[in-house]
């Protein structure tokens, strides 16, 4: 390539590590210009990564509430319909059995809840989970921009919110349904 000095080691902006204490963040107006406003801007960081772990587990008690929601959801048998009682008997997913309590004996039916793996659409499951998605996509991007920035300071504020976001939250995701 002619007119290009493809040996030069000088940038507008390296592609590696640096410490900078005036490095902008997310545009030009946002130039710390003393360490106490890198500091202030190490400490967003932090707060945004630990927002963001906040959200991925807001996300997962959502996603469990709503799960749960459909296992306890009624339904009601419409007219000209068959009879639940004729569905349950050839329900494959049921089991005859004899119940005894307190010395009286039933014969009964055992049908197991049915749930599909996708639930239906509903707005007031969808509508939240697709807004916090979104905040999650954004938030997330915001901090790969400050990572993108290779400072030292920032990317460092990113991990320790990162891990204080887990070590605040994780411990919520342990018990949550997956299907």
């Amino acid at each position: 390539m002619e007119g290009t000095d493809m040996g030069s080691t000088t940038s507008s902006m390296g592609m590696a590590f640096f410490t900078a204490t005036n490095t902008p963040l997310y545009s030009a107006s946002w130039t710390p210009s003393s360490a106490g406003a890198y500091a202030g801007t190490c400490i967003f960081l932090i707060i945004l990564a630990i927002l963001l772990r906040a959200c991925f587990t807001l996300k997962a008690y959502l996603d469990a509430r709503a799960v749960e929601s459909a296992l306890k959801r009624r339904y009601v048998v419409v007219a000209d319909q068959q009879p639940i009682a004729e569905k349950i008997a050839s329900d494959a997913n049921s089991a005859t059995g004899i119940l005894t309590t307190n010395g009286v004996q039933e014969n009964v039916r055992m049908v197991q809840t049915p749930v599909k793996h996708i639930q239906p659409f509903r707005f007031s499951v969808d509508l939240p989970r697709a807004a916090l998605m979104t905040v999650i996509a954004g938030v997330g991007y915001l901090l790969m921009l400050a990572v993108m920035t290779f400072n030292v300071g920032y990317f460092l504020s990113v991990l320790g919110g990162t891990f204080a976001g887990e070590l605040a939250f994780g411990r919520f995701n342990q018990g949550v349904m997956t299907m």
